[in-house]
């Protein structure tokens, strides 16, 4: 049986893109999380898909980044896959764990999935740490602060600088 799992991470994403490719690809059933991270520990849909695959069923996904961001945690699921008789296959990455090239493949696409999802966080620190050495203030501004309300008030023209 090919049972599918669709993920999107924010309320305003849509899944038909991915629901429309799992059924194409005839997936018996479909489980999906919307508005939850890849790296959140608690995702219900995926959990009733790992729930509900049995020896020789295949868990199908649109991409690899939809099952997991981790590394560690992509090859914690096919490790399970593996010893239940479970095959994996992300259709966009061309992935399918029941040959051994698809075993082979998976492991590298999830390190080069793991490596930029680093790259992309070192950046966002570096331009954290580059705008608050120029004496950016990063976040929200202190609640009933009222400098915080004259700086927003001046942001939106509410009033001049220098004014009270």
């Amino acid at each position: 049986m090919l049972i599918g799992y669709a993920r999107v991470s924010t309320a305003d994403q849509n899944l038909d893109l991915q629901l429309d490719a799992l059924r194409r690809e005839g997936c018996d059933q479909v489980y999906c999380d919307e508005g939850i991270s890849g790296r959140s520990a608690k995702r219900p849909g995926l959990e009733k898909a790992l729930k509900r695959l049995k020896r020789d069923d295949v868990l199908v996904v649109w991409r690899l980044d939809r099952l997991a961001r981790s590394t560690r945690h992509l090859v914690e699921l096919t490790a399970r896959f593996e010893a239940g008789g479970i095959a994996f296959r992300s259709l966009k990455d061309a992935i399918d764990t029941s040959t051994p090239i698809g075993k082979f493949y998976f492991h590298v696409t999830a390190a080069i999935g793991e490596l930029e999802s680093g790259l992309i966080s070192e950046r966002t620190k570096a331009g954290m740490a580059a705008a608050r050495a120029r004496g950016v203030k990063l976040g929200r501004p202190k609640k009933n602060s009222s400098d915080a309300l004259d700086k927003a008030a001046q942001r939106y023209g509410l009033i001049k600088k220098g004014c009270g």
